[in-house]
């Protein structure tokens, strides 16, 4: 097989297609993100808190203009580090799931547009597995086989949002656990909702499943996928949020389908609706 020039320009072209809402541009080496503008550094959220107030006042502006109502500033500040994590944690997850390459990504390396749904970035390095093309590429690393790679995943998530957390988690009144449940959250729910729409879902239940067993340190739980009983006695999967997102805060009476808040009888018209559309 010949060697791809980008072990993940494939992954994110793939993920562009099915969700136009988001597009990734890879930088060349020793390239800076851009910033300023629309774009805002991952770097610049973690470490400068101008960059976080501005981040989070377009959280707050969006809001009071989207539901005439004024959110709390820790319920402003959840809102936006779900924004950014659950596009970001696809950096790392769509390249593993569809061509089993792990790519680390510090906070120094990614900048964010969310005006138009961009990102920039140059990864550091990336993992693979024997065998793959791309292992002749520089900066990749070889690792033995699965369980190996999803350390992979693990690591490269939590490297890259452990400095956010420690910016964002002030902001948002909540530590440790609570932050790391929100991480947990979005590194399932964005590649759940990714490989619907790619056609794999019930794969990337079982990729998500193995990923996330449960006792691996810092994320909370496991992937929490179950499933529920439809009114003509077929399963509906679902799964049981480690975190929430307070939205309830800002309209009690709409809740997420996988809210912790939810209680099945209300939570079941919701998968329904999204697993017919």
């Amino acid at each position: 097989m010949p060697v791809p020039t980008s072990p993940t320009a494939a992954a994110y072209a793939r993920l562009a297609e099915v969700h136009p809402g988001l597009t990734v541009t890879e930088l060349p080496p020793h390239t800076a993100p851009p910033h300023g503008g629309t774009w805002t550094s991952a770097a610049a959220l973690a470490h400068d808190p101008a960059a976080l107030d501005a981040f989070l006042a377009w959280d707050d502006a969006q809001v009071q203009r989207d539901y005439g109502t004024r959110a709390r500033p820790d319920v402003v500040a959840s809102f936006a580090l779900h924004r950014y994590a659950w596009p970001a944690c696809l950096l790392v997850t769509v390249p593993w799931f569809l061509h089993r390459r792990v790519p680390r990504i510090p906070v120094t390396h990614l900048a964010y547009d969310r005006t138009a749904g961009r990102m920039a970035l140059r990864p550091a390095s990336f993992a693979c597995l024997p065998g793959d093309p791309a292992a002749a590429l520089p900066g990749a690393r070889v690792v033995p086989g699965e369980e190996a790679l999803r350390a992979e995943v693990r690591a490269a998530v939590a490297e890259h949002a452990e400095p956010l957390l420690a910016a964002f988690g002030p902001r948002m009144r909540r530590r440790g656990r609570a932050l790391w449940g929100m991480v947990t959250d979005e590194l399932v729910e964005s590649l759940w909702y990714v490989a619907r729409l790619l056609g794999e879902e019930e794969r990337a239940r079982r990729e998500l499943a193995l990923l996330l067993p449960g006792a691996t340190a810092p994320y909370v739980g496991t992937a929490a996928f179950r499933e529920l009983t439809g009114p003509d006695g077929a399963g509906v999967p679902t799964r049981d949020r480690a975190s929430c997102c307070m939205f309830y805060t800002v309209r009690p009476q709409d809740t997420c389908a996988t809210c912790p808040r939810t209680c099945d009888a209300d939570r079941l018209p919701k998968v329904s609706a999204r697993a017919a559309s």
